[in-house]
């Protein structure tokens, strides 16, 4: 076995411990059997890891200019007003997604303040269930070492990181339906003395996944258990009563909130939400641009790294199965079409977003952690002997180009140090060391006798890696420039004035000023908005006053000038040729007298 961290030893070789893999999906041992699993051993550690990478430095950095400040200020907006019922944003009413992340959001405001932190409160939640049931999982269709591995590549990867440090819904949705299908697959079709437990769990998620998103958090769980009960053909292990009992619990959990909305705001709320919001997001280019088919595939090799290059050990049983030398097991075809049925569907759709993908992960962090270790851990043969794995090449070469990925992260953080304008140069330097350092210590294991280690020392770079990012990269602990600029709006707004945002702080401005704001999407519209005869403000960049003066002949009064780097806007190109001339831009606050 991999020495203390991924515990349990395997009887037997590959082929034994495959054979045990299929065996419990006829008869769950007596450890597991009959009731929800129980903290065991490796909780402890992957709760730490998750409060290290999800947790650390959460409130660092202000509210983005992009979807979370829907969210942020929504919740505070309902706190405000004391209506728990229908959500506004800019103090107007927002359809456009279900009520249960601005409750969750509205009562952590409530204990926690309306603070950065309350806002991302639950998405990192999510993430740190997501880690124990991916670990829960991997436990009970593998073993122990399968399900710590899995955990930790939940807890570090790039794609959950980075989503869970933000207001957003996708990441408890993510959650909602990957508890579901594993809660539905254990409650029917696995030998459970009480299986009631877990079809009350999967009912639970189904319903909180409906309040969260709509119905892609009941079509996703149906389009993988379905085909995987009709491929498996085993008899369910439900009677009638315990499928009605989940249908009672799912639909009092997810319609009473819906029926509300109905009552307050008639069939206008029902069909813009369920055909606008839903059917025309999937199927028409209404509110994302058309993206080709293959869109998601290097959403997902970015999301999964630093663990992507160690999918080089799916290429020897991928070989050998296109070879006919292998066959699928039960697990892995379970796993294999809970990952491709929804990578096929959002493929699919018009409308396609990178963290629309998110519910794929937890599969694909069981089939990798399964194959790593696999190929890593030491067995007890049946004549007692201890037998060691040959170099794996796939875990070697993978191993040395996460290493390698690591060290290039660290140089790029380095490289745009000029860009972060609100990081203290020390820290973006320590984190960039950190990080690079934790690159080198991967290739030298990987290279050395203690090869089998690689894969722990990943997760361990990660959870540097990941924080040192936070606080030396993507964030400020004190006064980003959107909160420079609220406390100037808030200052020279002594009557009420109208405030007006051109392509910059159009989402986040109204969370930090308390006010609403009016969103300039043209020129002329910002020209006829500083044309009014009160007094307004208008937040914009420095370029398009420039043009208002010079080809408009518009009179403005400039109050304050800020740069500014939209840390949520980066791109390779400015990883890899940081521009400040180009990355950074003047915002100017200005009054039309």
């Amino acid at each position: 076995m991999i020495p203390g961290e991924f515990g349990l030893e395997l009887s037997g070789s590959g082929k034994e411990r495959s054979k045990v893999r299929e065996n419990e999906t006829e008869a769950i041992s007596d450890e597991t059997a009959g009731s929800i699993p129980e903290v065991h051993r490796i909780t402890l550690p992957l709760l730490l890891l998750a409060a290290v990478t999800f947790f650390a430095g959460l409130g660092r950095g202000a509210i983005t200019d992009s979807d979370e400040a829907f969210y942020a200020d929504a919740a505070r907006e309902m706190v405000a007003s004391g209506d728990w019922i229908t959500p506004h944003y800019n103090y107007e009413p927002r359809f456009q997604k279900p009520v249960l992340y601005y409750w969750l959001t509205a009562a952590a405001s409530l204990v926690l303040g309306h603070t950065e932190t309350a806002a991302r409160l639950w998405a990192a939640l999510a993430g740190l269930g997501l880690v124990l049931v991916t670990a829960a999982a991997g436990r009970r269709w593998y073993d122990e070492s399968t399900g710590l591995l899995a955990g930790a590549i939940v807890a570090t990867n790039f794609g959950y990181f980075a989503i869970g440090r933000m207001a957003l819904p996708d990441l408890p949705l993510a959650f909602c339906i990957s508890l579901a299908i594993w809660a539905a697959l254990v409650a029917t079709l696995e030998q459970e003395r009480s299986p009631r437990k877990f079809v009350i769990l999967a009912a639970v998620a189904l319903g909180l996944g409906f309040l969260t998103k709509g119905p892609v958090g009941l079509i996703i769980p149906a389009l993988v258990v379905v085909p995987v009960l009709l491929i498996e053909r085993r008899s369910l292990a439900l009677s009638p009563a315990d499928i009605g009992l989940g249908f009672l619990v799912m639909m009092a959990v997810a319609v009473p909130w819906y029926v509300a909305m109905w009552v307050r705001h008639g069939n206008e709320y029902l069909q813009g939400f369920f055909i606008g919001d839903n059917f025309e997001r999937f199927a028409t280019d209404r509110f994302n641009d058309p993206r080709p088919w293959w869109f998601y595939l290097p959403i997902l090799a970015g999301g999964l790294l630093p663990w992507t290059p160690l999918a080089l050990v799916w290429l020897g049983p991928l070989t050998q199965f296109v070879r006919r030398r292998r066959d699928v097991g039960t697990i892995d075809l379970r796993l294999l079409l809970w990952a491709a049925l929804p990578l096929a569907f959002f493929s699919f759709s018009v409308g396609k977003q990178p963290r629309y993908i998110l519910p794929v992960l937890p599969p694909l962090a069981l089939l990798l952690a399964s194959s790593i270790v696999e190929r890593t851990q030491e067995w007890r043969g049946f004549d007692g002997a201890r037998s060691r794995p040959r170099r794996a090449t796939g875990v070697v070469a993978g191993s040395l180009l996460s290493g390698a990925f690591f060290i290039i992260l660290g140089a790029l953080l380095y490289r745009v140090q000029p860009l972060l304008i609100n990081v203290a140069p020390v820290f973006t330097q320590v984190a960039a060391g950190l990080i690079a350092a934790g690159g080198v210590v991967i290739v030298l294991m990987a290279l050395s006798p203690q090869w089998r280690l690689a894969p722990v020392m990943i997760a361990v770079a990660a959870a540097v890696a990941l924080p040192a990012l936070q606080f030396g990269g993507l964030s400020s602990g004190s006064d980003d420039t959107v909160r420079q600029m609220a406390r100037q709006v808030q200052q020279q707004r002594t009557a009420g004035e109208a405030i007006g945002t051109y392509r910059v702080f159009v989402r986040n401005l109204v969370y930090y000023t308390q006010a609403q704001t009016t969103d300039i999407i043209t020129v002329q519209q910002a020209i006829d908005f500083l044309a009014q005869p009160a007094r307004a403000l208008i937040v914009a960049p420095v370029d398009l006053l420039d043009q208002l003066e010079r080809d408009h002949g518009v009179r403005v009064v400039r109050i304050a000038e800020l740069p500014y780097f939209n840390e949520a806007g980066v791109r390779v190109r400015t990883l890899l040729w940081p521009d400040a001339s180009q990355d950074l831009t003047r915002v100017v606050l200005a009054a039309n007298r």
